[in-house]
C-alpha cells in the first residue's frame, strides 16, 4: 500500500507537466489545424530560459518561471507570424516540412548557444523531502505540481470564460463565419500559437530544475505530447489534460511494477490499446475546444 501511494503521488507530479504539454499542442492543432513539430524544441527553450534566468542572471527562482513562460509566448508569436502566416492556405505537407525545419533550427540553436553539456537549474527548495506518512515527496516536486495545475486552470478559464477564449472557440468551429462576425482570425491564430508555445515552455521550465537541461530533452517530450493529444482526442483541451495524467499513470506503474526500463514503452502501449478501442481518442469532441 505504501508503494502504491508513492506511485500515485509521483503520477500526479509528472502528469501535471504532461498535461501542460498536451493542452498546448491540442490548442494549436484544434484551432489552427497545424501539426506543431516545434513543440518539443519550445519545451527545451523554456528549460534553458529558466536556467539562464536563475543560474546565469541570478534572477529569483519564482520570478524566473514567468520570464521563461513569457519567452515561450514571444517565440511562439514570432514563429506564427514569420513562418505560419505566409503559409495559410498551403497544403498540410508544406506546413509540416516548415515546422519540422523550424524545430531542427531551434534545437540546433540551443546546442550552439549552450553546448552539449547538461545544465542544472539551482533550486531554492530544501533537499530534505516532505514526509507525509509513508509517502515521500520533494518540495520542488510539490511546486511543479502546483504550478502545472495553476497554469492548466488558468488556460481552461481563458478558453471558457473570456472573450479571447470565445473567439478561439468560434475560430475552431468555423473560421470564415467567425471572421464575418468581426473576429480577427489572424490575430486569434497568433494568440493561439503563442499560448500553446508558452505552455510547452512552462512544462520545460518546471521540469528543468527537477532533472537537468540539455538540447535533446524535447525530443521525447514532443513524442509524448503527440501521444497525449491523440489519446485524449484531437482538439479537446480537457481530454488532453486527462490524457497527460493517464500517460503518467501508465509510465509510473509500468516502471514500478514491471520494469523501469519499460517506463516509456508502457505509456505508448496504452495509447495503442486506446486507439484500437477508440480511434478518435477517449474524449474526442467534434464541435468544440474546451
Amino acid at each position: 500500500m505504501d508503494q502504491l501511494l508513492q506511485h500515485l503521488v509521483n503520477t500526479l507530479i509528472l502528469g501535471g507537466t504532461y498535461a501542460l504539454l498536451g493542452v498546448g499542442l491540442t490548442l494549436i492543432f484544434g484551432i489552427m489545424n497545424v501539426v506543431n513539430f516545434t513543440h518539443g524544441a519550445l519545451y527545451t527553450v523554456g528549460a534553458y530560459l529558466m536556467y539562464l534566468a536563475v543560474a546565469a542572471l541570478g534572477l529569483n527562482f519564482f520570478l524566473a518561471l514567468p520570464v521563461a513562460i513569457a519567452g515561450g509566448l514571444a517565440l511562439g508569436a514570432v514563429i506564427e507570424v514569420l513562418l505560419l502566416r505566409p503559409l495559410r492556405g498551403q497544403d498540410i505537407d508544406t506546413t509540416m516540412l516548415v515546422m519540422i525545419g523550424a524545430g531542427i533550427v531551434l534545437q540546433s540553436s540551443t546546442l550552439w548557444t549552450f553546448g552539449g553539456v547538461a545544465k542544472a537549474v539551482p533550486s531554492p527548495f530544501p533537499q530534505a523531502p516532505l514526509q507525509l506518512g509513508p509517502v515521500s515527496v520533494s518540495w520542488l516536486s510539490l511546486f511543479v505540481l502546483a504550478g502545472a495545475l495553476l497554469l492548466i486552470g488558468l488556460t481552461y478559464a481563458l478558453i471558457n470564460r473570456t472573450k479571447l477564449g470565445l473567439a478561439m472557440r468560434a475560430a475552431f468551429q468555423d473560421a470564415d463565419t467567425a471572421a464575418l462576425m468581426g473576429v480577427d482570425v489572424r490575430g486569434i491564430y497568433t494568440a493561439t500559437f503563442a499560448l500553446g508555445s508558452s505552455l510547452a515552455a512552462a512544462a520545460g521550465a518546471l521540469l528543468g530544475p527537477v532533472y537537468v537541461v540539455f538540447p535533446q530533452m524535447g525530443q521525447l517530450a514532443e513524442l509524448k505530447a503527440f501521444a497525449i493529444v491523440i489519446m485524449g482526442g484531437l482538439g479537446n483541451v480537457t481530454g488532453a489534460a486527462i490524457g497527460g495524467f493517464l500517460l503518467a499513470l501508465a509510465e509510473e506503474f509500468g516502471a514500478g511494477y514491471v520494469s523501469s526500463g519499460y517506463r516509456d514503452a508502457m505509456g505508448f502501449l496504452i495509447i495503442i490499446a486506446v486507439l484500437l478501442w477508440r480511434p478518435t481518442g477517449l474524449f474526442a469532441k467534434a464541435e468544440r475546444i474546451g
